[in-house]
């Protein structure tokens, strides 16, 4: 391996140290992304902690958004229709339509590592709430014969027929009758108006007894709700205590997952990553990421 020891020309020494410094700076950040002290999390999660790590997929989305940053005149073109249109339209719109800001929330190996399945496995249906243009959709939708998906946004819509999922809308989804093998809800409770009821509502749409809920929160944990182009204070502002990544994860487990009748399963820490723009290749998010269950309890209440 080329350690650049025998390097000559201090010009080009000193640019292969900087790029050397870069590359231990940048696996450093990564590894960042998913440490975790499990002895700071509560006794009740502790256990149920699972230490994922940087994979083939994850880089590979990295890869990708630092290519599409570089592509200069697209972020020109990019950057002008969001200064012009951010005003009116959400930025999730705005993504859409232009066909950008894709995110990235977990590999099919770290979904089938939360679940505990393999890659033959399969099941029924799958809902996945606020599927914004499908991508994460199609990592778990590969283990289910039917996949349906909720969006607000238009243009993301689009993106969801596009891929033949069956679209459902926010206000009815709960009221179709169909009970779902798995509910995915990620990085949505912090960006609804009623985060309790929505919890409520999706533990009585699982398959009883069988049916999962998967769960990503981004931490520190601030909600807001984006009307338009504005952002607003929800309707029901869960309050999650703590500082560290370790106690909000334990607060959501203990003060809001119990009070929604639900038990954790798994938990892990995992980066939210969305495709950058012309002033940052990526971008970042802290995720808790939860395989919830209905607990005994509410089961029991509601039969």
């Amino acid at each position: 391996m080329w350690t650049g020891k025998y390097v000559r020309s201090p010009l080009v020494r000193s640019l292969f140290t900087n790029m050397v410094t870069e590359s231990e700076a940048a696996a450093a950040e990564t590894q960042e992304w998913y440490r975790c002290c499990p002895d700071m999390l509560g006794e009740s999660l502790r256990p149920l902690f699972i230490q994922s790590h940087l994979d083939s997929d994850t880089k590979a989305f990295l890869k990708s958004s630092v290519e599409k940053s570089g592509w200069m005149f697209t972020q020109l073109y990019h950057s002008f229709v969001s200064t012009v249109l951010s005003p009116v339209v959400s930025r999730t719109s705005i993504n859409g339509f232009l066909g950008r800001g894709s995110m990235f929330v977990f590999s099919a190996d770290q979904f089938q590592q939360l679940l505990q399945i393999g890659p033959d496995w399969r099941a029924e249906r799958l809902l996945d709430l606020g599927a914004g243009d499908g991508g994460v959709t199609e990592v778990m939708g590969a283990h289910f014969r039917e996949v349906y998906a909720t969006e607000v946004s238009v243009p993301m819509k689009w993106h969801l027929q596009r891929r033949n999922y069956k679209l459902l809308g926010i206000d009815e989804w709960q009221q179709t009758g169909l009970q779902y093998d798995v509910i995915s809800c990620l990085n949505l409770l912090d960006r609804c108006d009623d985060p309790l009821h929505l919890l409520w509502d999706i533990r009585r749409s699982l398959v009883p007894k069988t049916g999962r809920l998967i769960l990503a929160a981004v931490l520190p944990f601030q909600p807001y709700v984006e009307i338009g182009g504005k952002w607003e204070r929800p309707k029901e502002h869960l309050i999650i205590k703590g500082t560290t990544w370790e106690e909000q994860a334990t607060a959501l487990s203990n003060e809001v997952f119990r009070r929604a009748g639900f038990e954790v399963e798994a938990v892990t820490r995992l980066p939210y990553l969305c495709e950058g723009d012309m002033y940052n290749d990526y971008y970042v998010l802290d995720d808790a990421v939860f395989v919830l269950k209905a607990s005994e309890e509410s089961e029991e209440s509601a039969q």
